[in-house]
Parts: structure tokens; C-alpha cells; sequence
């Protein structure tokens, strides 16, 4: 469905897990890679492979409870995939754990099948942010979040505050957008002819990029170029790997959304604010479930530098073993 808010009114909308039996209150499965999250939760597959342009695999393993992990997009090959977005678009796995992510992204990325071994989190440099990325959070997230980070204290890992000041620039940087951009210019000739077959929510998302110039997109290619440059200097070169809520709310009840255009379109980009800002990092990123059963799922979000794909797993197994209690 291509949005992180996925409504399905042609072939049903998959519910997350989470109140799915209480009729009037059943919870988006997240998006885009809603089914493959679903199918997972439910015991359909063992895992599933999804896109990720700007959340759509750590959404729904979010919504779904479930572990899902981005790539550094060039390091698996898109052939044969329909782009979204040529610059953001990454392809990579939801599962029921690290290692089952791990194994997959590395046959998606041609290497051997081995695991990274767990990495021991005494001495790892974990940055935890403090803005914009816990906006509008939910209190359940966030006492989710802070026993977590306790956990990981405890367990020897160095953790620290950090702010990112590029976050607070990117809805300007971003009033467009690459994923606009470039799925009009792949859609341009099929909507001129089947227009009326495109679902009105994903349509306006893509012309959304009918107006973009080319200055428009140069701008934003350098605009990303120093952010990235940024990231380096404040994030990857001071720690391990940076910490984040996923989604900073619990999935949201899909009755309302499918009855209001205006609350689908803010919860929508609320939901797609997080893990978005690490694909135009051009960041790997994993989200790991920490709540605990019976709750709203809560997803953490652990975030490493481009091409730090397999250090970064090794962090999240470490983690995964440290947090196991909570589930």
C-alpha cells in the first residue's frame, strides 16, 4: 500500500496481534509491509521480506511485535522490485528474532549464511536522542523506553544523551521528498492512463511530486549529502549505535483512520516521522519489540552508520539477550 498508515479497502486491511478479537477496536498491522508482518505474527512464515523507503519494515515489526531490520540500502540488490523511491528504497527481513533476520539479510546480500555472534554490550557506545524523534511520544512508550535503557545500563553498555539538531530541519528539507519525486517520475505514464485504478490516499502521496523542479531535487541531494556529513561528525564517529522509539505511539485502532482523511494523514506522518529520518541518514537500523505480553507492542529502534550493517546485528543480538526479560 506504500504508506506506514496501510488501509486496505480493496482486499482487507491486516490487524496487528494486539486487540485483534475486540470487535470496534482492532489495531493497524503497520505498513507498507503490512501482510508480511502479519503472516509472521501469525505463524504463516518464519519471515518475511519487506521494503523498507522510510519505515516499512520497522513499522509493522513495531505494530506487530516483531523484529524487522534495514539495510544500508545499496547492499541488497532491488532488481525486480518496484521502486518507490531509487535513493531510499531498502529490501530486508521481519522475523522473530535477530538471527533470523540476520541469516536472511545476509543471503539477500550474497554472503555466507553465518549469524553474527552476539556482542557482549559492556563498553558499547549506545546514544540515546532526546529530540525530535520522542514528540508526541505515548507514556506507555516511553516508560517502555526508559526501562529498556535501564536494562542496558545495568548490563555495561555507555549510555548517553544526544541531540541531533539536523531532525529539526527536515520537514522543510523533506517538503517534497525523494520518495515524491521519484515514484512520480516512475508512476507519470501509468497514472495518465489508469489514474482512476490508483487508491486515492497513495495517489496524492505521489503527486505530490508532479510539481518538483530539477533544482528542487538537487537541492535535497545535497541537502542529504550534509546531513549525512553531519551524522558522522555527531553520531557514528561518538558511538555504536543510537537509540530511538520506533514509532513513539502504540498502533492505532483502524476504524478511525479509515473514517477521517485529516486523522489518517497526521497519524500517518507521525508514524513515519522516526525510522524515515534514518533512510535519509542512509542509516542500517533494527527495531527489537520491548514491551510486555499482553501489552501495546513498543518498538526500539537501534540505528548504526552506512555499511556498519553486521557490527550493528551483533549490537542488536547483545541487546535482544540483555531484554529478554521484559517479554
Amino acid at each position: 500500500c506504500a504508506l506506514p498508515i496501510c488501509l486496505q479497502p480493496l482486499y482487507g486491511t491486516p490487524r496487528s496481534p494486539y486487540r485483534r478479537d475486540v470487535k470496534g477496536d482492532e489495531r493497524v498491522a503497520g505498513g507498507s509491509s503490512s501482510g508480511a508482518a502479519a503472516s509472521v505474527a501469525d505463524g504463516m512464515a518464519a519471515v518475511a521480506l519487506g521494503t523498507d523507503t522510510g519505515g516499512s519494515i520497522r513499522i509493522p515489526a513495531a505494530f506487530c511485535g516483531l523484529t524487522g531490520f534495514k539495510p544500508t540500502a545499496a547492499r541488497i540488490p532491488r532488481t525486480g522490485g518496484v521502486p518507490l523511491s531509487t535513493t531510499l528504497d531498502s529490501f530486508g527481513p521481519i522475523g522473530n528474532s535477530v538471527a533470523c533476520c540476520a541469516l536472511v539479510d545476509r543471503l539477500l546480500a550474497g554472503l555466507a549464511p553465518v549469524v553474527p555472534g552476539a556482542r557482549r554490550l559492556e563498553g558499547v557506545r549506545i546514544g540515546v536522542l532526546t529530540n525530535y524523534v520522542t514528540d508526541g511520544i505515548d507514556p506507555a512508550v516511553a516508560e517502555s523506553l526508559d526501562t529498556a535503557l535501564k536494562h542496558l545500563d545495568a548490563a555495561g553498555a555507555i549510555v548517553d544523551e544526544v541531540r541531533f539538531a539536523p531532525f529539526e530541519q527536515f520537514a522543510d528539507i523533506n517538503r517534497i521528498g525523494f520518495s515524491s519525486m521519484e515514484a512520480y517520475a516512475w508512476h507519470r505514464d501509468l497514472i495518465a492512463q489508469h489514474r482512476d485504478q490508483y487508491d486515492a490516499r497513495v495517489l496524492a502521496r505521489i503527486l505530490k511530486g508532479e510539481a518538483a523542479r530539477a533544482v528542487d531535487y538537487l537541492d535535497l541531494i545535497a541537502a542529504r549529502a550534509a546531513v549525512m556529513e553531519q551524522a558522522q561528525a555527531t553520531l557514528w564517529s561518538r558511538f555504536d549505535a543510537v537509540i530511538a522509539p520506533t514509532v513513539p505511539i502504540a498502533p492505532p485502532a483502524v476504524a478511525p483512520l479509515a473514517a477521517d482523511n485529516d486523522v489518517f494523514a497526521q497519524t500517518n506522518a507521525l508514524v513515519l516521522r522516526n525510522p524515515s529520518a534514518f533512510n535519509f541518514l542512509d542509516a542500517c537500523a533494527l527495531s527489537l519489540p520491548i514491551h510486555h505480553p499482553g501489552d501495546a507492542p513498543v518498538g526500539l529502534m537501534l540505528a548504526a552508520a552506512p555499511y556498519a550493517d553486521d557490527a550493528l546485528l551483533a549490537i542488536g543480538r547483545g541487546v535482544e539477550a540483555v531484554l529478554a526479560p521484559l517479554r
